[in-house]
């Protein structure tokens, strides 16, 4: 890859970075701007607010097969983060039983993004920060899920599709 072509990305990647949150303040996003991330590239915003439900939004919605990045942007006022967890055949998104620490369970969980500023596993992806992950994902269905306590039953879960 050529320099010009590198810089055009780590732009787009910066261009990006502040459109998932306009309203930050500009020096925290430019602490937080993660590396170039390999394969399929999906930006993923966690959001709440006190006029709304909480939200997981992914675009896009769905890619082919591979590798995949996933970029969470918590654009919310509260900590999230994201689980990726493949949806069984036949069960509806948003329909996981919530335990009694009002929570779903992670068994065979993917992975996740939720470390603050990085990659990976953490405590929490802070209001304006974001984190990230990447997973090799086959066709089928997935659902996206904050996992903190109440999160899910709040709305904060949404289909991706992954396919041949």
């Amino acid at each position: 890859m050529r320099l010009h072509d590198l810089c055009s990305a780590a732009t787009a990647t910066a261009a990006m970075t502040t459109a998932l949150v306009a309203g930050a303040p500009a020096a925290e996003w430019r602490q937080c701007t993660p590396p170039p991330l390999p394969g399929k590239v999906v930006d993923v915003t966690l959001t709440d607010s006190a006029s709304g439900p909480m939200r997981v939004t992914a675009t896009p919605a769905g890619v082919p097969a591979g590798t995949v990045s996933f970029r969470a942007a918590n654009t919310g006022t509260v900590a999230h983060e994201l689980v990726v967890l493949p949806l069984p055949k036949g069960q509806a998104v948003g329909k996981r039983p919530i335990g009694s620490d009002a929570r779903v369970s992670e068994t065979g969980s993917l992975g996740e993004a939720s470390s603050n500023c990085g990659q990976g596993e953490g405590e929490g992806i802070a209001p304006g920060s974001m984190g990230w992950v990447t997973l090799k994902l086959y066709p089928g269905q997935y659902e996206l899920v904050c996992n903190f306590p109440g999160h899910y039953a709040s709305g904060m879960h949404a289909e991706f599709d992954v396919t041949k």
